[in-house]
């Protein structure tokens, strides 16, 4: 049921994210990898909004039925989010990073917004899933829970958190999976090699804190492109170019205790893991205005 769900995800991302592909295609074109399966994904990521019936609580039942383990907590006071991050079953399988909004710390007009939208959900929609129905799964995270947002509705909640506007309109698509680069061939296994490369093919990535992201251990690196503007259309057939998803990088360095181990016995374990809450605090922003606006 995982690989099913995870394949559906993976696929409705592809089609809404062109990045996806035109970097999955300058990486086979460059021989860093022969098929897009050759790609290691390191994490994968939802935004949610936390509310009564939804939020992490709601949507970690999922994957928590599929095996995965809740691990540490992160807190964003600025951008007023919460998250967890999730370990797979095996280490085939990306980890999982689930954030969510902190509701009761917006403005009253913003929280008004939301739950006008979100008071339509009565019942956690997880509990009424079969979990061992992988096409019932997909499909829920592909469905609308609440009705398609005015873009007044939309614009008013972007001036005060692009977060709860980017989840008004998106609900839980995947908001990004994360290419892992330690495994790639020199000269690209590094974020340092691949922003280089990225660059040269033209790809526009997120410089809030700078380019590289950097954990305070110094063995956790990350990039992200910058989510593409894409049409939506809006409650009254109203449309307007919005943040879509984008695709993030991640380089996890050899914990030191390993430094002595042959590159071939390295594996997952050996490797830092989790995640940082300050490089997540900047990768969040690939979908924000002051990034989107580059390009």
């Amino acid at each position: 049921m995982l690989d099913y769900v995870l394949s559906g995800l993976m696929q409705r991302y592809q089609e809404r994210v062109p990045d996806v592909a035109a970097i999955i295609a300058a990486m086979i074109t460059e021989n860093l990898i022969e098929v897009p399966e050759d790609i290691e994904n390191d994490h994968i990521a939802f935004r949610t909004i936390g509310v009564p019936e939804l939020g992490i609580q709601s949507l970690e039942k999922i994957f928590l039925h599929y095996g995965y383990t809740k691990r540490d907590a992160y807190h964003f006071k600025e951008k007023k989010l919460d998250a967890f991050w999730y370990a797979p079953p095996k280490p085939n399988y990306p980890r999982i990073f689930v954030s969510e909004l902190r509701v009761k710390d917006l403005s009253e007009q913003a929280q008004q917004i939301i739950t006008s939208y979100t008071k339509e959900v009565l019942v956690d929609p997880v509990s009424n899933l079969n979990l061992d129905d992988g096409p019932a799964v997909d499909m829920f995270l592909h469905s609308s829970l609440w009705r398609t947002p005015t873009l007044e509705d939309y614009q008013t909640l972007a001036a005060e958190s692009e977060y709860a506007a980017w989840v008004i309109y998106n609900r839980y698509y995947l908001n990004h999976f994360t290419i892992s680069l330690q495994n790639l061939p020199d000269g690209y296994n590094t974020v340092a090699d691949f922003n280089n490369f990225l660059e040269k093919e033209g790809f526009t990535l997120n410089n809030a804190g700078g380019k590289i992201k950097t954990s305070p251990d110094g063995l956790l690196l990350q990039s992200s492109t910058v989510a593409k503007m894409i049409p939506a259309t809006f409650a009254g057939n109203e449309v307007q170019k919005i943040a879509g998803s984008y695709v993030e990088f991640a380089e996890r360095k050899v914990l030191p205790q390993f430094a002595d181990l042959p590159a071939d016995k390295i594996t997952r374990e050996h490797r830092r893991e989790g995640f940082e809450a300050g490089n997540a605090d900047r990768i969040f922003e690939s979908t924000y205005s002051s990034q989107t606006n580059k390009q």
